[in-house]
């Protein structure tokens, strides 16, 4: 039997710098700290408000149900931006221990460590917020009938509640699609928070696209998701050496991949030295 060995593959770790792992973390958990802070204030809101009215079952909706919904649904939201927060921190600090650019051989191991991650969080949020707004302007209509129902005129009452019951159908359409998008959006989170941070693997071939744009670092690979990284996040000793070591792939590539490659990276690699 003849012993096989495997050639040991020449591995750059490239860490998120700490002045940068700081910042970013510090914000992400100023982020939890205000997502609780909203949590608490509209649980205890919708507490206060569920005891200053009578709960008997009607026909119709009662604004206060309304304003009780919506006090329970932002913690509701706030939980979920508090998990996808959470999830950031976590690659955060593995992008800072474990690294955040890895070469090894010619496969490139890179996390999106931005901030614009807790934008996107928030971003989430805010559309899952507008959606439940949706949900309860359609269903507006319904209030309206308590209110037609006390009219003093018998004929207004017939007239402005049939109207408010036709209203209310057509509404009860809107907040159904709404309900519909916000159930599919939150499906979505699930993949949305796997992603936040996550490791992304790409080969350095012929079938990989990089350019540098503003100092971001852009890889596109066919059947992958596109990864944009923010080289600022590194150290500026880190930068120059990722930026001569992906020079040299490319130039032992002979080019053959993003032809356009070498002229921003010596671009790039002048902003570094400025």
């Amino acid at each position: 039997m003849h012993n096989l060995t495997q050639p040991v593959q020449d591995t750059q770790q490239f860490n998120l710098a700490f002045p940068q792992y700081k910042r970013i973390s510090i914000l992400g958990w100023l982020f939890v700290l205000a997502l609780i802070l909203l949590a608490g204030s509209t649980i205890t809101l919708g507490i206060l408000l569920w005891e200053t009215y009578a709960h008997n079952f009607t026909l119709y909706l009662k604004w206060q149900d309304a304003l009780l919904s919506l006090s329970w649904f932002m913690p509701f939201v706030a939980l979920g931006g508090i998990v996808l927060a959470l999830r950031f921190l976590r690659a955060l600090r593995k992008g800072y221990t474990q690294g955040m650019i890895t070469l090894v051989g010619n496969t490139i191991h890179v996390r999106d460590l931005s901030s614009e991650n807790l934008k996107s969080i928030l971003w989430v949020m805010n559309s899952a917020f507008w959606c439940f707004m949706t949900i309860l302007l359609g269903l507006f209509p319904a209030v309206l009938i308590g209110w037609t129902l006390h009219l003093p005129s018998l004929l207004l009452v017939v007239i402005a509640t049939s109207i408010a019951v036709i209203l209310s159908l057509a509404g009860l359409v809107i907040s159904i699609v709404a309900l519909t998008v916000l159930i599919l959006g939150c499906i979505g989170c699930i993949s949305f928070c796997r992603q936040l941070g996550s490791s992304h693997t790409y080969q350095l071939d012929g079938h990989t696209k990089l350019s540098i744009d503003k100092f971001v670092l852009i890889i596109i690979q066919p059947d992958k998701a596109a990864s944009m990284i923010d080289l600022h996040l590194l150290s500026v000793e880190d930068q120059k050496r990722l930026l001569l070591l992906l020079r040299s792939h490319w130039i032992d590539a002979q080019q053959k991949w993003s032809p356009d490659f070498g002229p921003e990276v010596a671009q790039a690699l002048e902003t570094v030295d400025a």
